[in-house]
């Protein structure tokens, strides 16, 4: 038997290599993939050992809640892509945003957020979290002076997402890092639509990055997992407290299936943003299509600053069809390929009517101030013949 080895990640690798190698754990048999291990708990040759564990002093496993090798391997590769001092795994991407803002959030804080938002995390900041006596204020995402006014002594954390979910809206990271900074305040960026290989935040001034695993990493639509990136001292000082004892641990086995989906996610999402941009510029120009809204097409209002902090347009394409709510289902009953679905980032092409179901808790107010029309479309565009996407789209589009 092969003694253990256990490679050494190099910052110099390209981010392809990283994918693959980053993080990777041999047991003694050598095996290539990745070992998979479930198991909810550990033991130790003495209790000394248990005792040192417990107390920090010994870097050894302890419980399957506390952490899994298999799970390292994935916080491991990911950090080593975004060039982090550290990752957190956890259950799901709602995890990791809420864990990376009640882990540093007491009554009292005060948090300010752009206001175009996925659902889920727009619930968390304006129903959950108050209940906490934290408060919060949502601010146009392109405007830095609302940004800057909506900043107070109390403010802790400033969050967005960019592209956001799903209006596709583009935020000026960097922009927005320098008023954070300044106020003293972490700047978390909700990075799952733009994804490491696109989009790089921490090199841009964000403090923390939170991901979906679900959604590109896994891309083919079998497991839940979510991913927090932070520096060392973040995560030991308030993510490992807060997690720990809260409990949305990642499962070993989602985590080897995650694992083995960085191994491709460069060569699918970039080639979903290929497309995903040829699906855009078809449907600009399809009659009943009134607003066509893709990062790199020049008639997205933020088109310029995509193009600057983005490598690619991103797998999303979002449209609005003329005729509502009804037109918009329509489109949906006559897909043949597409599958309808809220999922996205899956190797399968899939289309969702956000103001019914993504966003559809949230209020035809708050729907209203994000730009969510009841006509509006969110295409997910898989690894499919983009021909055979562009005709099953364009002929529900026709009826």
């Amino acid at each position: 038997m092969t003694k253990k080895t256990r490679t050494k990640n190099s910052p110099k690798w390209g981010d392809a290599t990283k994918l693959v190698r980053g993080g990777l754990d041999r047991t003694p048999y050598g095996e290539t993939a990745e070992a998979l291990y479930l198991n909810s708990g550990f033991v130790y040759d003495a209790p000394e050992t248990a005792e040192n564990r417990f107390a920090n002093k010994d870097d050894g496993y302890v419980y399957g809640r506390y952490g899994n090798p298999t799970v390292t391997m994935f916080e491991e590769r990911l950090a080593l892509l975004e060039g982090a001092e550290a990752c957190y795994g956890v259950a799901s991407g709602m995890a990791a945003v809420y864990g990376a803002l009640a882990c540093q959030l007491k009554a009292g804080d005060h948090l300010v957020a752009s206001k175009a938002l996925f659902g889920s995390c727009y619930q968390i900041i304006t129903s959950i979290l108050p209940r906490f006596g934290i408060t919060h204020t949502l601010v146009d995402g392109n405007d830095m002076a609302a940004w800057e006014r909506a900043m107070t002594p109390a403010t802790k954390v400033v969050f967005l997402e960019t592209p956001s979910n799903p209006t596709l809206e583009i935020i000026d990271i960097a922009a927005v890092g320098k008023i954070a900074k300044a106020a003293g305040a972490c700047f978390v960026v909700d990075n799952i639509f733009a994804t490491p290989v696109l989009q790089k935040p921490l090199e841009m001034g964000a403090d923390v990055i939170v991901y979906s695993g679900t959604k590109h990493m896994d891309g083919q639509g079998r497991v839940l997992g979510g991913a927090i990136v932070s520096t060392k001292a973040f995560k030991e000082e308030l993510l490992k407290p807060f997690l720990r004892h809260t409990g949305p641990s990642l499962s070993p086995f989602n985590a080897w299936v995650l694992l083995k989906g960085l191994e491709t996610l460069k060569l699918r999402v970039e080639a979903q943003s290929e497309s995903a941009h040829s699906v855009a510029e078809h449907l600009s120009a399809i009659k009943g299509v009134t607003r066509v809204i893709y990062p790199y097409l020049d008639s997205h209002p933020q088109y310029e600053l995509a193009k600057k902090q983005m490598t690619k347009g991103g797998t999303m394409v979002t449209f609005e069809v003329a005729g509502g709510k009804k037109k918009a289902f329509d489109v949906l009953r006559n897909l043949k390929l597409v599958d309808i679905s809220n999922n996205l980032g899956d190797a399968k092409s899939l289309m969702t009517h956000p103001a019914s179901t993504t966003h559809r808790n949230i209020g035809e107010e708050a729907r209203a101030m994000m730009g969510i029309t009841d006509g509006m479309l969110r295409l997910s565009v898989g690894l499919e013949d983009v021909a055979d996407i562009l005709a099953d789209v364009t002929e529900a589009i026709a009826g």
